[in-house]
């Protein structure tokens, strides 16, 4: 007798495409109001079974720093950070992040959260994978408004960090750093790559045939609906609803 796999949702789905992206084992850090790379690196964490540690700011249990963002800022500078998450209002091509606003700075029709640590970290964090849960011509344009964070630098340049991957709400890509590019890696069941295309402000690479993002099986919604999500209850309780069976 087959039994049908438990039924996944859309931001289930994204979550366990980010944690895909996390190294096996050393220390990946989460930062604020990130509610999705959160579950994803709690859910990697549990899967490392002690080899992965994980870091998120503002979590009584899982913030490994007794002097806030400044010894954040501290670790990763002396390469005791492996990974990071990034967001932004704006998304481009060449992986340039706009956390300001858009429209002609400083007269910026729309203001986003601001840029606090981004651009220290995307330079020193080896693998910095960035984020939008909105795949639209808006979020992802061909170029930002204004870069926070410059998603690659000059030759030259000491850079230790920068991009490796992108996840959204219709795909995930890989970064290439020496084509300064995006390269669709896979499309979330629903999507083409036809479609992925037709939502996005900026060109990218991608394969004759394009896979698909791997749904999340049993064993990893178990784990997001039940040790993860009681792990983020106390910073994200509207979120952690959200990870409720059923």
């Amino acid at each position: 007798m087959t039994v049908a796999a438990p039924a996944w949702r859309p931001r289930e789905l994204l979550v366990a495409a980010l944690a895909r992206r996390l190294p096996a084992e050393g220390h990946a850090v989460v930062g604020a109001n990130s509610p999705l790379p959160a579950a994803a690196a709690l859910l990697a964490e549990r899967r490392a079974r002690g080899r992965l540690r994980v870091s998120v700011l503002g979590s009584p249990h899982h913030f490994r720093f007794s002097d806030g963002g400044r010894e954040l800022f501290d670790a990763a500078g002396q390469g005791r950070i492996d990974a990071f998450f990034l967001g932004g209002g704006q998304i481009d091509g060449a992986a340039n992040i706009n956390l300001v606003g858009s429209g002609d700075y400083p007269a910026a029709e729309t203001r986003f959260p601001g840029s606090f640590g981004s651009a220290y970290l995307y330079y020193v964090v080896p693998k910095v994978i960035l984020f939008r849960e909105e795949h639209t011509p808006r979020a992802l344009v061909k170029r930002v408004d204004f870069i926070s964070a410059p998603g690659t630098s000059p030759a030259g340049v000491h850079r230790p960090g920068g991009p490796s991957a992108l996840v959204t709400g219709r795909a995930a890509f890989a970064f290439d750093r020496r084509e300064a590019r995006f390269v669709l890696e896979s499309v979330h069941p629903g999507e083409t790559a036809a479609s992925v295309r037709e939502a996005t402000g900026f060109d990218f690479e991608a394969p004759a045939r394009a896979a698909t993002t791997p749904a999340p099986d049993g064993e990893t919604l178990a784990l997001l609906r039940g040790p993860v999500r009681d792990s983020l209850a106390p910073i994200y309780p509207a979120f952690a609803r959200e990870l409720r069976p059923g």
